[in-house]
């Protein structure tokens, strides 16, 4: 399945390209994650299928990331009202590469945890019909 995305897009070995220097800084960034960051994490290990932390992808570092449903989840902080363009532009090359982006709020997360993961559940089950993969849905 990992070769849904376009080979323009692929490294030598099939891998998904991305910036070297992003490689440092996401390892960082999976060493001094947010408040929202961790309590998603915790949250959502051990969900099927798996979601890597701070995921380098071309010029972006995802904070959780799917490659079996191209799927990108941002955990967004106030910050990020004012890069609306920003967030938009990045959106739009991450879905020329056939990867879907769904954001939830520091504050969603923080508060209501609950219908954040039943939110990504049903966005599970949806992007797995829209890619024919198999069913990974789990009620964990």
């Amino acid at each position: 399945m990992k070769y849904i995305v376009d080979e323009k897009f692929r490294a030598k070995y099939g891998h998904i390209k991305y910036l070297d220097k992003l490689r440092d800084l996401a390892l960082q960034n999976r060493h001094q994650p947010t408040l929202a960051e961790k309590a998603f994490w915790h949250k959502i290990k051990d969900i099927k299928p798996q979601f890597l932390r701070q995921k380098p992808i071309g010029r972006f570092i995802l904070d959780f990331y799917c490659s079996k449903l191209l799927l990108d989840v941002e955990i967004d902080g106030d910050y990020h009202q004012e890069r609306k363009y920003y967030d938009q532009g990045r959106e739009e090359l991450l879905h020329a590469m056939g990867i879907k982006t769904v954001r939830f709020s520091n504050k969603q997360v923080l508060n209501s945890i609950g219908n954040v993961i039943n939110e990504l559940r049903k966005i599970i089950k949806v992007r797995t019909m829209e890619l024919g993969v198999a069913d990974f849905f789990s009620k964990d």
